[in-house]
């Protein structure tokens, strides 16, 4: 549904706050009821906890936050946490405080933001009331801005609600006036990840998500070049709104993009093609889910960088690690954890049951780091009798963990489940079930189209034969022949899991071996211990267990 309010009456009611925790620790959002706008606050779980920690261990912070009335002060109180010039952490307070401060200023300005927004409206124009609000709180949720507007509040003039009204209105005038703020600027200019964000707390789900992302890929390109870059176009000047052509040359590139390979599992499992009216409701759900939430419009500091004054985004990336949790086919986490610990004792158990040579080499290989090489030199061997030794170990490490996990009798359950349950919204985040979209993406096109048309729009085989012209003895082989492939791709992407998790395994194993030996080690205490000693203790450890 696309949101828009027509009328000065139409603005929804902003409701109250009703103690200090709510008014420095909640945001506004737009929800939609049985057809009825509404706003709702909703809360921010770190701010809460901010706000709880102080009323605990700050005096004068508690003396404040326990009156209702004292809502002006305590802004005053953030204001002096964030220009806190000393920069001095208690040791109970969070590295990140100043940053905090201003989330906490933000939130309790929130409200400043909803009335310059709607009296202004009156004023002006009704319909520009979600553009006003959006300028508003773009303002107020940029630390860089607001400590710029709070450095110059001179309290002996005005209160700082009365003082923020007054730069809110003035700066949303302005704004609009030069023509400065627009909507299709701020649909553009945000990140695939601050969009997702936004759009799960809207109330948008997978799969309509990633075609919603899909979609704001070619919207954005038609629109760079039919609109931004334009001649026509004044360079500084508002970004005008997008025409009905913009849409239909998306959907365009949309329908024609959405069958290759490149395009995400949930766009080429929805066969159904987007019209330009599509892509423009769309574009205007990721609008409103930007506006109404702030966690999309707060850039993300970096602590340092924010004291110094200088900001750089910081870095979201992080690098996973492969779990034997993720290997087990069960959902059952008690039983994944008892698999795991099952995977400890028998792995242990099979390398004790190594001849000693084999041992040594797995030891200095895994533990120490040496290569083969390495290897071959300091015992005397040939560096091919190294390599054998380490993958006939490796070998039979693998057979045990196999016997535990046994992915031949569960994947082609687990696949044709899969397919026929969560073939549109698979989970990206599972390791199974990303190997099996990607898998997908690799099959020919006769096994992909058959996959989507059975399992994507649910249509019997003598449909799809009828659709596609052939027998239907010859649509039953494909389909079968698309969920063989689909096994066989598991389950060597299992293997390689299993090999992985051996190699780390073995890394965690020897370092938790050294540590249990150089515990008890007395020369320990004068001194770090050489390379060589350390093998040679281990050397003795693993032979005495041996023997």
């Amino acid at each position: 549904m696309v949101l828009n309010f027509t009328k000065i009456n139409s603005i929804p009611v902003l409701p109250k706050r009703r103690d200090n925790l709510n008014k420095f620790s909640t945001y506004i959002v737009l929800s939609d009821q049985n057809n009825q706008l509404s706003l709702q606050w909703k809360h921010q779980p770190s701010l809460q906890r901010n706000l709880k920690l102080y009323e605990e261990k700050h005096q004068e912070f508690s003396n404040l936050f326990c009156h209702q009335d004292k809502g002006i002060d305590i802004a005053n109180f953030w204001r002096k946490v964030a220009f806190d010039e000393s920069q001095l952490i208690g040791n109970w307070e969070p590295s990140n405080k100043i940053q905090l401060a201003y989330e906490h200023l933000a939130s309790y300005f929130e409200e400043r933001c909803y009335w310059a927004a709607k009296d202004l409206s009156k004023e002006r124009n009704a319909n520009s009331w979600e553009e006003y609000l959006c300028i508003a709180r773009l303002l107020v949720y940029n630390p860089l801005n607001l400590k710029e507007i709070l450095v110059k509040y001179n309290y002996k003039s005005a209160n700082i609600d009365t003082y923020i009204s007054n730069v809110l209105t003035n700066h949303i005038k302005f704004s609009a006036d030069v023509s400065r703020f627009s909507r299709w600027r701020l649909l553009y200019k945000k990140s695939d990840k601050e969009l997702i964000e936004a759009l799960k707390v809207f109330g948008i789900i997978e799969p309509e998500i990633s075609l919603i992302i899909f979609a704001r890929k070619y919207f954005k390109q038609v629109y760079l070049i039919n609109k931004v870059k334009n001649p026509a176009r004044i360079t500084g000047k508002k970004w005008i709104a997008p025409d009905e052509e913009d849409f239909s040359k998306s959907a365009q590139c949309y329908n024609a993009e959405k069958v290759l390979p490149t395009a995400p599992h949930e766009v080429f499992a929805n066969s159904t093609k987007v019209t330009a009216k599509q892509i423009k409701d769309w574009m205007e759900i990721c609008i409103k889910a930007l506006e109404s939430y702030p966690i999309s419009i707060l850039p993300k500091f970096s602590l340092d960088a924010f004291q110094s004054g200088e900001f750089e985004v910081k870095s979201e990336l992080q690098v996973s690690e492969i779990e034997w949790e993720k290997i087990s086919s069960t959902e059952d986490t008690r039983e994944q954890g008892f698999l795991a610990n099952q995977a400890n004792s028998i792995l242990s158990e099979q390398l004790q049951s190594m001849k000693l040579d084999a041992q040594k080499i797995l030891l200095l290989y895994y533990g120490f780091g040496f290569n083969q090489k390495q290897l071959a030199d300091r015992l005397g061997m040939n560096q091919s009798t190294i390599s054998r030794y380490l993958t006939k170990s490796t070998i039979k490490l693998l057979e045990a963990i196999a016997r535990i996990s046994q992915p031949q009798q569960w994947v082609k359950q687990y696949v044709k489940r899969w397919l026929e349950n969560d073939y549109h919204t698979p989970v990206h985040s599972d390791l199974i079930q990303a190997a099996l979209v990607s898998a997908i993406k690799k099959l020919g096109n006769e096994e992909r189209e058959v996959l989507q048309l059975y399992y994507g729009e649910q249509m019997d085989e003598i449909k799809i034969a009828s659709q596609l012209g052939t027998g239907l003895s010859e649509i039953v082989t494909r389909v079968t022949k698309a969920r063989n492939i689909l096994q066989e791709k598991l389950m060597k992407e299992i293997n390689i899991w299993m090999k992985e998790y051996l190699e780390k395994w073995l890394v965690n194993y020897y370092k938790s071996l050294l540590k249990v030996v150089l515990k008890n080690e007395p020369k320990l205490g004068k001194g770090e211990l050489k390379l060589e000693e350390k093998i040679y203790l281990l050397e003795i450890y693993i032979q005495n267990q041996l023997y």
